[in-house]
């Protein structure tokens, strides 16, 4: 089970709590022992051939990430909280999901909006993707912003945002002159509607 706690921080550094200034809200939880984690899939009668990733993770009960049919990119993230938790409009909070995870080298985790929330509620991620390192070992919170007029509440066990594991590389980044481009430095709307 989840033991939660709110605490006000600023926006700016988490670190430090305040009651001043622009806040976000961290709900805290207690760390559960280490399980293996295999994702499970509905299978709907029919054994699935799918090849799945073992990915290692400690889960609070009732959190551990699942996918909602065979064909899901993303599996759900649960509000690990004790008691609902609003999130006023515009207001954001890191809610905490009672998962910690041990993400293989080369890989990330990308913690998504779930479109149903943003289509309609107005409740997304802020920071989305967020990307869960593969050397991160804490909780996994999902920053959600409430984008709407009205307030949202969040209850324990709601699926809040979507967890995709995918691949990455690495680069090394080497100091060299630049090749031009047709684009050039046109950013942010260049190449028209």
């Amino acid at each position: 089970a989840c033991s939660s706690a709110i605490t006000r921080v600023p926006s700016g550094d988490p670190a430090r709590a305040t009651t001043e200034g622009p806040a976000i809200a961290l709900i805290t939880t207690t760390a559960p022992g280490p399980v293996h984690m295999i994702h499970r899939t509905k299978r709907g009668g029919r054994r699935s051939r799918k090849q799945l990733m073992n990915v290692r993770g400690s889960f609070a009960d009732g959190c551990e990430p699942t996918y909602a049919t065979s064909g899901s990119a993303g599996a759900d993230l649960r509000a690990c909280v004790e008691r609902s938790v609003v999130i006023a409009p515009g207001e954001r909070l890191a809610i905490p999901t009672g998962v910690w995870l041990e993400i293989p080298p080369g890989y990330e985790g990308q913690v998504r909006p779930r479109s149903g929330l943003a289509a309609r509620h107005g409740i997304t991620v802020l920071n989305a993707p967020g990307t869960i390192d593969s050397d991160y070992r804490g909780e996994v919170r999902v920053i959600m912003v409430n984008l709407s007029d009205e307030p949202y509440t969040v209850r324990p066990g709601d699926r809040i945002a979507q967890l995709v594991i995918a691949s990455v590389q690495q680069a090394t980044f080497m100091p060299t002159e630049l090749t031009e481009s047709d684009r050039g430095e046109g950013g942010f709307g260049s190449t028209g509607r």
